[in-house]
């Protein structure tokens, strides 16, 4: 990580800044974005009722969306939205629950909620995209000028 120093011209103080971190946040909200995609589009490749082919458009779609606005908003020189990495990643524990939520291997209608496969899928997409934004949304909170008492 390289560090950047400037004077602040009000005080004469000097400040040292990180460069870099931004950077990573950003490139880690555009996987959580890919993953929420991969959630919503992944229906289509295994058999599922209609349950968890709505949960898994809708909730796919919006953690690709919310992750992608992180990912935009850091693109454009703006801090990471905690708030909105924290959404992302209540959203995607749902995701790695859902199949079980929802009612995992009882028949309804004659068919199984999701098959092994699609239940499968959501764990394993649904943990990493909430590691990783639980991750973008901490380092973002840990963000402390140094020369403070806490930064120091």
């Amino acid at each position: 990580m390289s560090e950047s120093t400037t004077n602040d011209p009000t005080t004469g103080e000097s400040h040292t800044h990180d460069q870099g971190e931004p950077e990573g946040q950003k490139w880690l909200s555009g996987i959580v974005s890919l993953i929420g995609l991969w959630i919503a589009v992944s229906p289509v490749f295994y058999d599922q009722a209609a349950s968890m082919l709505w949960n898994n458009v809708l909730i796919g779609a919006a953690i690709f969306l919310l992750a992608g606005y992180n990912y935009y908003r850091i693109s454009d020189g703006h801090s990471t939205s905690t708030g909105v990495m924290s959404l992302v990643a209540l959203l995607a524990l749902w995701t790695a629950v859902s199949h079980f939520a929802v009612g995992g291997d009882i028949a309804m209608s004659g068919l199984e909620v999701a098959g092994e496969g699609l239940a499968w899928s959501n764990v394993v997409s649904g943990l990493i995209a909430a590691a990783v934004s639980a991750y973008v949304a901490y380092t973002a909170g840990r963000e402390v000028p140094r020369g403070t008492a806490a930064g120091t």
